[in-house]
């Protein structure tokens, strides 16, 4: 035996349904052939003359019945005889449409029957077109049809196991005795050829006819062998397995009698994989008895789903017959994902998919993209999260992503992901190729759904401002040897100057090195690009131009190779036969050279101002060897003929001619040459006029824009006349007057509809389209009428969740829920039906009103005692009557006699929060026997089991609304309501939609605010409004009809709800919800608490005042002037004062100095001098815009004359520190020479003064002038009597004025008459010590002193020596040691001794210790440095002087001018920081600033004062000026 000729030389048809362990059986039958392939050359030649002859009559003795029947399975199997697969294949030869026709009928009669096909089901059908085309060599049909119709499945196990099976069948026909092979009569009239033909040509065909004519004795040998046994006959079902529908955990047996010889072998699979009872023990349990064959599954569940089939196989045939198994659960176990709109819906049987699965899935998109906006150069992701119920494990949804209807691939381009609950796409570098419609496809089976949204991709920024947009699909047409056509299309953006054409740019693949291919720019959209390299591959891509500059490049093309169309298809697709190992040499005769012909079918396929495109088909008489051309063009009308490519020939049958005159008419031809010489030239084409065939299409028109949705607008348009070859349209928008356009698209579209997206809502705007094609742009349509974008309206969808709220003998009481969606306008009624349910079949439907009920609750009259009954309800709006409601489950009429409550009903949500939500309820029409006493409210989350109920309120609710809070975000919750009276708690509404607990982006709540008039208003904002939305204003949940408290306002997106009085009556929980929109809503709460604060506020703004940071004071300044002043927290420029004394205003004048500073507040007047007319009542009345203020200061009586008092002796004090005066007073010391110093200290005089000292009013002679240094005088007495009287006199001459200054008589009593029995020592206190500016004084008070007494001091056991600072002294009864500076040194034990010549007495003080020391050193205050002595300074410039300050504790710091208190004010800012940093800082000096300024530090522990002179001049140039001008104005 010997294998097919067809299996011998296209043995690519059956190798997909070989495998490696055929490979030996196919070997075996190699060899064999091997030693007959000798005869079967010998044969040949015979078997080319006769083969027609012996075809016919091969095809009279084969019957139609078994040539078909053989012929399938020969097709099934790889491995067939090669006999009887030649009878077949010539019987197909020549029967080709009878044969077809016969498979098809096969093909009916073993197809499987399907369950019903989806709605939306679509059917693939294979093309037989291909199967059946015309070929170089004769094929029989054996294609992927008939193999699946044989049983052979695509998986690798179950094609070895069929050939195995197919392997054993064949040898039991092939090995039979007696079978004998008669001989074939020929009856072949020969044709006598008188050409000439070599030996071994002859030799061939010899060969090839003994070897056909051994395979027809095969054949007929094999055929007799099978027509001896009548009684084969393929399988067939006699009783075929029947579907199921059982309960869960119930065991099901499919049954099924297979008739057919030899016995067929029965094979049970389970959604095409066969079972395996071993691997699931126990599980399935196969049986066969007598034919009646069997499959028992045990203990179903879910996983046992599917479609089960069983398979019955003999030598005759295979077929199959199919089963479906579908388990279901008890009540109360469904999922809840089964449920739709709240009741179950799944029907008691679901159809079964050939495929084993349910025919209907419920197919939701959650989660979903919505219309995109991206630009070029970004990465954009879109995604669905696909809900799929029932949820079938094991089988997995196909996920499909389309662009236009166009299928996507994933690519370096797009990426695709399935995460098994989410779809994405991700466009990774997006282009304007990337625009359309994209579509997301999910098919489970034969049933799918798709959800659609569309991506714009815009024009990235360019790099040269005012250049185009880049072009986009770049593709490569009619690509050749050498040339390549290049299409584009045109940007929608041309920068704002037109285009002016286009650059090719061409890259090898491998590179990246590109090239442009034309000089100057094209207009026409294609290009043909010659050059091209035989053999490579190129990417192309283009740019666009115009005044501005050049734009980005475009998308690269796909690549394409330079070769010629021939050679490209066999290159994309496989050898016609493989390798078979056998080498046929033969000898031919060399062809001499044959000059080719001329080319035939010469055309021009496309002419513009730019090139002409010349097609050609090669000649028939070429030789053996590849040829070329020549183009050659002329002139028409002339004979001037001019080789186009004089230096390179053309290898395509394509050519490009450039160089033409624009406008003139061309005539070409092409010639053929090969290596024997050129050919003649080609009929020459017409005359070609050098222009654009294809005219720039007209402007479109009727622009038309109609509403869509809030954000978009549909635009339709007509075609324009005369369109040719249009690639689509760009469309514009524009906002009405504003002159601005811009593109809605940057893909052309196709048709003449396309919907804006994009547009703001409310806006007015304008549209206009152009067309386009290859040829370029049109101009663009007139512009449409404006319209405002606004949602279209459209009728409701239908209510649901219909329930029973009371029932009478005769009527019942209905409730349904509001349609989701409202159609964008509110829903104005509801109509309601009913129908009469008898034997659980429903009648005809009836009307139960005729007038729209704006209710949705509604109660039907009539009715029947004891009558099931149907309802359904549907919604209607301005736009229509929606569509009604499924059937409601059928409900009995008849008398509710139960004592608890019916259900709530109308339950619903509103103000949805992270954490929070508040529930609405209307109570139950039944209220049972008794009244309802509150409510229960219940609560789950959605995906939780009945059982995870569990109340929000302990004690029933009197109010029909509760705010629910401690939600967790981002979880999906439930709620129910329950009413209770005294009988009990009644049954619970329907549940809620499921919410998720969430703060939605640009959630707003509702702001209370009082505006500058003392209006208390709630204000509401919404940016998500329909045209038809409206805000509706409610007072604790309840419709607001008293429009006596409040007056609502409501503008565009905000609302307003003013209150008229706001008072007791209005305490309550506001809330404003926007209808038509996606819940948005909120609430405000005014309490008792809340409205005092807002009445407080009211009055404050309706009656607004000035604050003040400090009321009127009264100080007195250094020349005795009164100063009173307030200061106000903040003033406008256009503030200003009032003076009042006693009921009088007073003004600005000789007397009254007033002043007002908006800038810092402050408010003051200066009063000169005051008198006694002066007593009274003073006021500052200050005025700012509507607020006021006023402050009063009362001087009469005592204060009235201390104040006076006081700035008459503080007038009297400057006059007289206008001259020399006293600082210190008149004291004394005992020097170390036991004398008496007299001193003090003076200020303010010069080298002129003259001082004098007077003994008991006589003058006393020194011998030296004095020389005031350090402002101290002194004077030594070394004897000193009893009673003496020093004076000490001041004379100084000042001009014409002689100052004389007397201190008063001090008398000081130097002996004392002391009781003589008390020593005079025990009278001292022990010793204290007191810190000073300078430094540490040790003291102590002896209250009896007289002159014999001596004092003496000792440190640590050593007598001190006194020094300027170190000294000591007696101040009146007080003994005292001053310490200046101290330093660690001076730690240590001080004694002071005292003796007054008869008794000695000591006393001592220990400063080693850190209590004293540390505090009375280190913790007191004082300025650690940084202040200048004098400062001198430009008036204008600014001054900042710093210091730091330390003690413990903190100082406190104060500063003096002029030795009068001085603090911050606008001019001078004093700043005390960190408790350590002291600045002094004047933005602006004058010559007002000039003075001594003093730093105070004080703390328990110490002060210390730090003086700085400061001095402002005024330069001599401003001075000069100043004094001109004061001139001028004199």
């Amino acid at each position: 035996m010997s294998l097919p000729f067809y299996q011998r030389h296209h043995d690519h048809y059956d190798r997909a349904y070989r495998h490696k362990a055929l490979q030996s059986t196919v070997s075996q039958y190699q060899k064999e052939t091997k030693s007959k392939s000798a005869v079967y050359a010998q044969g040949s030649a015979a078997y080319a003359r006769g083969s027609a002859a012996y075809r016919h009559t091969s095809a009279a003795d084969f019957s139609l019945e078994s040539s078909a029947a053989y012929s399938h399975g020969s097709s099934a199997h790889s491995l067939e005889s090669a006999a009887y697969s030649y009878g077949s294949t010539a019987y197909d030869h020549y029967h080709f449409h009878f044969r077809l026709k016969d498979s098809n009928l096969m093909i009916e009669d073993q197809s499987y029957k399907m369950s019903p096909k989806a709605k939306r089901a679509k059917q693939n059908l294979a093309s037989e077109d291909k199967e059946n085309e015309a070929m170089d060599y004769s094929v029989p049909i054996f294609t992927g049809r008939e193999v699946s119709i044989s049983g052979i499945t695509d998986t690798e196990e179950e094609r070895i196991k069929e050939s195995a099976a197919y392997v054993a069948r064949r040898n039991l026909f092939a090995t039979g005795e007696g079978v004998s092979v008669s001989k074939v009569a020929k009856s072949v009239s020969e044709e006598e050829h008188h050409e000439k033909k070599s030996r071994k040509v002859a030799i061939r065909e010899s060969a090839e006819r003994v070897a056909l004519k051994k395979t027809l004795e095969d054949t007929q040998a094999f055929h007799k062998k099978l027509n001896q046994d009548k009684l084969l006959h393929p399988p067939e079902f006699v009783i075929k397995p029947r579907s199921h529908t059982i309960w869960e955990k119930q065991n099901v047996k499919f049954h099924c009698t297979v008739a057919g010889w030899p016995a067929p072998r029965v094979t049970w699979y389970k959604n095409n994989v066969p079972i395996d009872v071993q691997a699931h023990p126990g599980k399935y349990t196969i049986e066969n008895r007598y034919g009646l064959h069997s499959l028992e599954i045990s203990t179903c569940d879910f996983d046992d789903i599917a479609q089960y089939r069983a398979s019955a196989m003999n030598v005759k045939g295979e077929i199959s017959a199919y089963a479906s198994l579908v388990v279901k659960r008890y009540k109360g176990e469904i999922d809840a994902s089964h449920l739709h709109a709240g009741t179950f819906s799944m029907p008691l049987s679901l159809g079964v998919t050939p495929h084993g699965f349910a025919s209907r899935f419920e197919i939701k998109f959650i989660d979903k993209f919505e219309v995109t906006f991206g630009r070029e150069g970004e990465t954009m992701s879109l995604g669905c999260t696909v809900v799929i119920s029932p949820d079938i494990k094991r089988f997995k949804p196909d996920i499909e992503w389309y662009r236009n209807g166009v299928l996507i691939t994933p690519s370096k381009w797009v990426q695709m992901h399935w995460t098994g609950e989410r779809a994405s796409l991700t466009l990774t570098h997006a282009n304007k190729e990337d625009e359309g419609l994209y579509t997301l496809r999910v098919v489970m089976g034969e049933y799918y759904e798709e959800y659609s949204g569309y991506v714009f991709v815009r024009d990235a920024d360019a790099e040269i401002p005012g250049a185009p947009g880049a072009p986009l699909d770049v593709q490569c047409l009619d690509a050749n040897k050498d040339y390549v056509i290049v299409s584009w299309k045109q940007p929608a953006v041309d920068g704002g100057n037109p285009i002016l054409g286009y650059f090719i740019d061409r890259c090898e693949v491998g590179t990246t090195h590109w090239t442009q291919c034309n000089e100057t720019p094209v207009k026409f959209a294609r290009f043909p690009v010659t050059g091209l390299i035989e053999g490579r591959s190129y990417i192309f891509r283009v740019r666009a131009v115009n005044r501005a500059g050049v734009s980005l490049p475009s998308r690269v093309s796909e690549a394409v190779a330079a070769l010629d169309p021939a050679d490209r298809a066999r290159l994309r697709s496989h050898p016609s036969a493989p390798w078979t190992g056998q080498i046929i040499v033969t000898e031919e005769e060399p062809a001499e050279g044959v000059i080719p012909g001329p080319p035939t079918d010469l055309q021009v396929i496309e002419a513009t101002k730019n090139y002409v495109v010349l097609s050609w088909k090669p000649p028939g008489q070429r030789g053996h060897e590849g040829i070329m051309y020549f183009v050659e063009k002329c002139i028409a009308g002339t004979e001037d003929w001019q080789r186009v490519n004089t230096e390179i020939p053309v290898k395509s049958p394509r050519f490009a001619v450039f160089d033409l005159s624009e406008g003139k008419s061309y005539c070409f031809r092409v010639r053929c040459c090969n290596s024997a010489g050129i050919g003649e030239p080609s009929e020459a084409t017409e005359a070609t006029v050098v222009d654009d065939k294809l005219d720039i299409p007209k402007p479109p028109g009727r622009i038309m824009p109609t509403r869509n949705t809030d954000t978009s607008v549909v635009v339709t348009w007509t075609e324009p006349p005369d369109a040719k070859e249009l690639v689509g349209y760009y469309i514009e928008s524009s906002v009405v007057g504003s002159g601005h356009w811009e593109p809605c698209n940057n893909n052309p579209v196709k048709g003449t509809r396309f919907i804006c997206h994009g547009l703001i809502n409310g806006e007015k705007y304008i549209f206009r389209v152009r067309a386009v094609n290859a040829a370029g742009l049109s101009e663009f349509s007139q512009d449409s009428e404006p319209i405002e974008v606004q949602a279209a309206i459209a009728a409701p969808s239908p209510p649901y969740d219909i329930t029973v709220l009371e029932s009478v003998r005769d009527s019942m009481v209905l409730g349904w829920k509001q349609p989701k969606a409202t159609g964008g306008t509110e829903i104005t009624g509801y109509y309601v039906n009913y129908r009469e349910v008898i034997g659980g079949v429903p009648g005809k439907w009836r009307e139960a009103n005729i007038k729209a009920i704006s209710e949705r609750a509604y109660r039907i009259e009539n009715l029947k005692e004891n009558m099931v009954y149907q309802f359904q309800v549907a919604a209607a709006n301005l736009a229509g009557v929606g569509t009604p409601s499924l059937p409601s489950k059928p409900f009995k009429c008849e008398e509710w006699t139960i004592a608890v409550p019916g259900p709530p009903h109308d339950v619903t949500y509103t103000e949805v929060r992270k954490d929070s939500l508040v529930l609405l309820w209307k109570e139950p029409v039944y209220t049972g026997r008794s009244p309802i006493a509150g409510y229960y409210i219940d609560m789950k989350e959605t995906e939780a089991k009945e059982e995870h109920w569990r109340s929000v309120n302990e004690k029933p609710l009197q109010k029909k609304f509760l705010k629910i809070a401690g939600l967790t975000e981002g979880v999906s919750y439930v709620f129910r309501v329950r009413a209770t009276n005294q009988a009990g708690v009644g049954r619970p509404s329907d549940i809620t939609d499921p919410v998720v607990a969430e703060t939605r982006p640009g959630t707003k709540e509702v702001v209370v605010n009082v505006d500058d008039d003392g209006v208390i208003s709630l204000n509401f904002e919404c940016d998500q409004m329909s045209p038809n939305s409206k805000f509706v204003w409610s007072k604790d949940y309840e419709p607001i009809e008293d429009d006596s408290r409040l007056d609502i306002d409501s503008k565009g997106g905000k609302s307003k709800a003013v209150f008229k009085n706001l008072g007791e009556d209005d305490l309550g929980i506001y809330s404003c919800v926007v209808t038509d929109t996606d819940g948005v809503s909120s609430g405000y709460t005014i309490d008792e608490e809340e409205m005092k604060r807002l009445l407080a506020l009211s009055h404050e703004h309706k009656f607004p005042t000035i604050p003040l940071a400090s009321e009127l004071a009264v100080e007195i300044l250094e020349k005795g002037e009164v100063r009173f002043w307030l200061q106000a927290e903040k003033l406008s420029g256009n503030a200003k004062a009032n003076f009042v004394f006693n009921d009088k205003e007073i003004f600005n004048g000789e007397k009254y100095k007033m002043k007002v500073d908006q800038r810092t507040g402050l408010v003051e007047m200066i009063m000169d001098k005051l008198e006694d007319k002066d007593e009274g009542t003073y006021t500052f009345q200050l005025q700012d815009g509507k607020a006021t203020n006023q402050s009063s200061l009362v001087l009469i009586g005592d204060v009235f004359k201390k104040l006076r008092d006081e700035a008459e002796f503080q007038r009297k004090e400057w006059h007289r520190k206008q001259g020399p005066h006293f600082v210190d007073q008149l004291g004394w010391e005992v020097t170390d020479d036991c004398n008496v110093m007299l001193k003090c200290k003076v200020a303010n005089i010069k080298k002129e003064t003259h001082i004098v000292w007077y003994k008991d009013d006589r003058e006393i002679m020194v011998d030296e002038e004095h020389d005031f240094k350090d402002g101290v005088c002194t004077l030594l007495i070394s004897e000193v009597s009893d009673c003496e009287r020093y004076n000490l006199v001041f004379q100084q001459n000042n001009q014409k004025r002689k100052w004389v200054l007397k201190m008063e008589k001090l008398t000081r009593r130097l002996h004392c008459i002391v009781s003589m029995t008390l020593p005079l020592p025990l009278s001292a206190t022990d010793l204290k010590i007191q810190s000073t500016a300078e430094g540490i004084r040790l003291y102590s008070f002896v209250t009896y002193y007289v002159e014999d007494l001596r004092v003496g001091w000792v440190h640590n056991d050593t007598q001190i020596r006194f020094s300027d600072r170190v000294k000591t002294g007696v101040t009146g009864e007080q003994i005292w040691l001053q310490i200046n500076e101290p330093t660690p040194q001076d730690k240590g034990k001080y004694t002071m001794e005292l003796f007054d010549g008869k008794t000695g007495h000591k006393k001592t003080v220990d400063l080693s210790g850190q209590v004293n020391y540390a505090r009375f050193f280190s913790d007191r205050a004082r300025v650690l440095g940084g202040l200048p002595d004098v400062v001198t300074i430009q008036e204008g410039k600014a001054l900042n002087l710093s210091c730091t300050v330390w003690g413990d504790p903190t100082p406190e710091v104060s500063w003096l001018k002029n030795e009068k208190s001085f603090v911050s004010d606008a001019n001078c800012i004093l700043k005390f920081e960190a408790g350590k940093n002291v600045s002094f800082t004047i933005s602006a000096v004058s010559t007002h600033d000039s003075g001594k300024y003093s730093l105070v530090v004080k703390n328990k522990y110490g002060t210390e004062t730090s003086d700085v002179t400061v001095s402002v001049f005024i330069p001599e140039e401003e001075q000069e000026n100043n004094n001109e001008n004061k001139k001028t104005k004199a």
